[in-house]
């Protein structure tokens, strides 16, 4: 018998409570078809409702696709995600505390779905530690009507770590891209393969149910078992998708280059216009070393990759995504998370068992809020939160963290030219402060286990000693006290070596990098 229906029968099947799970990153991977049914039907019925919805990444299109098709009040009742910042509708409802809401490292996420598919006790982790999902600083709960304990602190021989416990799936919906009669599902067209078969064996040893969305259907018995990532004996239903439902990405419909089926010549990549984002990106490669295995966030630091490519050295380097992509070059903008000509796709589970065992080299982050410490927070500002994404794991786990963006922020500008960098107008918002909103990351706890942190911004370098925030670079031209500390609200340690910042590196044509790169 076809296990194929409607998305709208599916919502149907859907019952008021549930815990309904998710593969998702931004777009790529999530069933769209079947959110906009449940969306659909709860409008038109008032069900399903008081669902709780879990996913490990960010979902959605900061508008209306991904888990913005839930921001109602009354259709979730709780909601544990790695971010959720590109779903503004349903993060209305935790900040208006409408809804119940953990938001926890996305790795560790990944990990408890394969931990509930063998149906073990949870995930037991450093990572974490110091951070606002350590117990001793919330928790990860996020809004104030939020009450269950998800993480515990625990110590084995003398040495702390965090218990993230499990909890029942109802319902796994997961995508891919042909599915037969049977259910066996197929990930060809796919940019990644996420956790769809953590998760289907999850939910199914849970005597959950479990929804695939696909592109096309075939007959059982025609697909290549090789092929296959998810096992019809794992799959209730087949719900085949628009083709507007199934995009790649964010904008994306199919793009060979981003699954694996061609590879795309990447030398046309325009370079960086002299600014401040290209001095920044710039003076961070000057910390790369050769065969590097990178991982760099999205926004500011994906301008590393440009200046790589740029100066030649990008074949010396390997760049990898926390979604499970080695290699190639990771998409920008709405594109991100997928990568262009990838070498090697994994599960995400196993990308994450690969950074937290410390297999990155180096990872390149966004600075959002620094304090005296060290500290960061990317994940909360304001009465607005976002969620961690991966940055917990990843700056816990790599071997060198550094973290680059503006000294402020908010209507700044700035030219470059004559060797330096003039301030044309002073950013509103100051991002060295002296109480963070959330710490995202934990200076104290890194500084206690001797990692290297870097900070680089566009006039300034800042490094982690024992005891802080040290200034020990300075740009050409740059009066310390005036353009740099008087826009910081702490005073950072100064170094007795200060330096300037290379001039070469706030000129028009660099050409330096890979000679820099080769004596490291």
């Amino acid at each position: 018998m076809s296990k194929v229906i409607s998305a709208e029968k599916v919502a149907q099947l859907i019952k008021d409570g549930s815990c309904v799970a998710w593969t998702t990153a931004g777009l790529c991977g999530f069933a769209e078809e079947v959110a906009g049914a449940i969306e659909k039907s709860f409008l038109e019925t008032g069900h399903p409702r008081d669902l709780f919805l879990t996913h490990s990444c960010g979902c959605g299109d900061h508008k209306t696709r991904g888990m913005n098709h839930f921001g109602y009040e009354g259709l979730v009742r709780k909601h544990v995600a790695g971010h959720i910042g590109e779903a503004p509708k349903l993060g209305k409802l935790v900040t208006d505390n409408k809804i119940e809401c953990h938001l926890l490292p996305q790795g560790v996420m990944t990990h408890l779905w394969r931990q509930m598919a063998g149906k073990k006790i949870g995930v037991i982790s450093k990572i974490g530690l110091g951070t606002f999902v350590d117990p001793r600083q919330g928790g990860g709960k996020i809004s104030e009507k939020t009450k269950d304990e998800f993480v515990k602190l625990v110590e084995f021989e003398g040495e702390e770590y965090l218990y993230y416990k499990t909890f029942p799936i109802d319902v796994a919906v997961i995508r891919g891209t042909t599915a037969d009669e049977s259910g066996n599902m197929t990930m060809d067209d796919e940019p990644l393969f996420l956790e769809a078969l953590s998760l289907a064996t999850a939910v199914k040893n849970n005597g959950g149910m479990v929804i695939a969305q696909v592109k096309y259907v075939s007959k059982t018995g025609t697909l290549d078992p090789k092929r296959v990532k998810v096992p019809g004996v794992m799959v209730d239903h087949v719900v085949i998708a628009k083709p507007e439902n199934h995009l790649q990405t964010k904008i994306t419909g199919y793009d060979p280059a981003l699954c694996g089926a061609s590879r795309k010549p990447m030398a046309t990549m325009a370079p960086l216009p002299l600014d401040e984002r290209k001095v920044i990106a710039r003076r961070v490669c000057m910390e790369l070393r050769p065969n590097n295995i990178l991982n760099l966030g999205i926004g500011m630091p994906d301008g590393v990759a440009r200046v790589a490519s740029e100066e030649g050295v990008i074949e010396m380097l390997t760049l990898s995504t926390e979604l499970g992509n080695f290699g190639g070059v990771p998409g920008s903008g709405p594109d991100f998370p997928a990568s262009w000509n990838p070498d090697c796709t994994v599960d995400h589970p196993y990308m994450f068992d690969f950074y937290d065992g410390g297999g990155l080299d180096m990872c390149v982050l966004g600075l959002a809020q620094t304090d005296k410490d060290g500290n960061l927070n990317v994940s909360k500002f304001g009465p607005r939160v976002v969620g961690p994404g991966g940055f917990i794991n990843i700056s816990s786990s790599a071997k060198k963290v550094v973290f680059c963006g503006t000294l402020t922020a908010s209507e700044d500008e700035y030219e470059v030219k004559d060797g330096t960098i003039k301030i044309v107008k002073e950013g509103k918002i100051k991002k060295f402060v002296n109480k963070l909103d959330q710490i995202t990351f934990s200076g104290t706890y890194a500084s206690k286990l001797g990692k290297p942190v870097l900070y680089v911004t566009e006039r300034a370098v800042f490094l982690l000693e024992k005891d802080g925030l040290t200034l020990i670079e300075v740009a050409p031209g740059m009066d310390v006290e005036k353009d740099v500390i008087a826009q910081m609200e702490f005073r950072p340690i100064i170094s007795p070596n200060l330096k300037e910042m290379p001039r070469e590196i706030f000129q028009p044509t660099w050409g330096k990098l890979k000679e820099i790169v080769q004596k490291n």
